[in-house]
């Protein structure tokens, strides 16, 4: 009997044993399971997070892309607004500078002081009278020319009327009043 529990102690020893390696077997399968899928979620991981990082960089690029466009847009508006006002504010100058001007004249002109159409239409009758005055002095017989430019202000003085009020008659009338003088 002792031999018999040898045997089943043996028995029992090598069940166990080999229960013992069975199990120890199993941890080291789950243990190895666990490692190698750990080192799968370790590479995956990294290549899920390099795909993210690209995805995200191709967002960006149409997210700016997108953005500038809208930007070009905006601006070409803004440009095109500023055009308008500023071409509509320059021609609201221009309007108020001609009522400006318009009444600076008619106070001058209140106030007796000649225009510059007034000047220049005083300049050119002034300019027929000198060639009157010439005429005049080479009929009569003066033949220096500092003889003519000597006679040419008396006349003009002589000629010239003393007030300018009629200006626009006066200037119209010109011509023909050195010419009856002359005959």
């Amino acid at each position: 009997m002792v031999k018999k529990l040898q045997k089943s102690t043996a028995a029992a020893q090598a069940a166990g044993a080999q229960i013992q390696s069975t199990v120890k077997d199993s941890a080291q399968q789950i243990w190895q399971a666990g490692l190698e899928a750990f080192n799968r979620a370790q590479a995956e991981g990294a290549k899920a997070i390099e795909s993210l990082v690209k995805e995200s960089s191709s967002i960006q690029r149409k997210t700016q892309a997108a953005a500038e466009e809208k930007l070009s847009e905006a601006s070409s508006k803004v440009s095109t607004i500023a055009t308008d006002i500023s071409s509509k504010a320059s021609g609201k100058w221009d309007k108020l500078e001609n009522i400006f001007e318009e009444r600076v004249a008619k106070a001058l002109n209140s106030l007796g002081v000649p225009s510059a159409k007034d000047v220049n239409a005083l300049i050119a009758r002034i300019d027929e009278l000198n060639k009157v005055v010439q005429k005049l002095a080479a009929k009569s017989g003066l033949e220096t020319k500092s003889e003519a430019k000597a006679a040419a202000p008396q006349a003009a003085k002589k000629a010239a009327p003393k007030k300018a009020a009629p200006k626009k008659a006066a200037v119209k009338s010109a011509p023909t009043e050195p010419a009856a003088q002359a005959e």
